[in-house]
């Protein structure tokens, strides 16, 4: 990976860390004066909506942390090893947990008239699409995986070789 797109990708990674801290520290705060103005019968979802909100972008906050230290990994050259899947696998378990709050909040705001049903059916689409990414990134750890296999291989076979020379 080369040098510009590296710093590319972390010019990316650190717009993206940016906002979801201003969504935490800005954002959510409004939203929490809004929803004080909600209807009385609905109030009872303002708290678990925050917190769903403050969790997903925690999420968010986690795999791009992941990402930047994967990057870091690759431009050392030292992604083909087995420190890499820590980060792997945290990505994988912030994405599903994700998707469980997609599905949380979804279940939230099913029942009565908060908002209308094709509105939480896309809310579960969200969710669905978070646990498809999840699946990717799993098929992409165990092509990971491979590759950490062969590199071992390699190492070995060279090892031998030299023996033998």
């Amino acid at each position: 990976m080369g040098r510009l797109m590296v710093l590319a990708l972390r010019v990316v990674l650190v717009a993206l860390l940016a906002g979801s801290v201003f969504v935490q520290a800005v954002m959510v705060p409004l939203l929490a004066s809004d929803l004080a103005e909600l209807d009385p019968r609905y109030m009872y979802l303002r708290v678990p909506i925050l917190v769903i909100i403050v969790l997903g972008m925690v999420t968010v906050e986690v795999v791009l942390v992941c990402v930047w230290r994967l990057v870091t990994m690759v431009r050392r050259g030292t992604v083909f090893s087995p420190d890499a899947f820590r980060y792997v696998h945290i990505v994988i378990g912030a994405v599903v947990a994700a998707a469980l709050l997609f599905f949380a909040f979804g279940a939230l705001l099913a029942p009565g008239d908060p908002v209308p049903p094709g509105m939480v059916l896309l809310i579960g689409g969200a969710g669905l699409a978070a646990l498809g990414v999840a699946l990717v990134v799993l098929v992409l750890r165990m092509l990971l995986a491979q590759a950490v296999d062969r590199d071992v291989e390699a190492a070995r076979m060279r090892a031998e070789l030299e023996e033998v020379i």
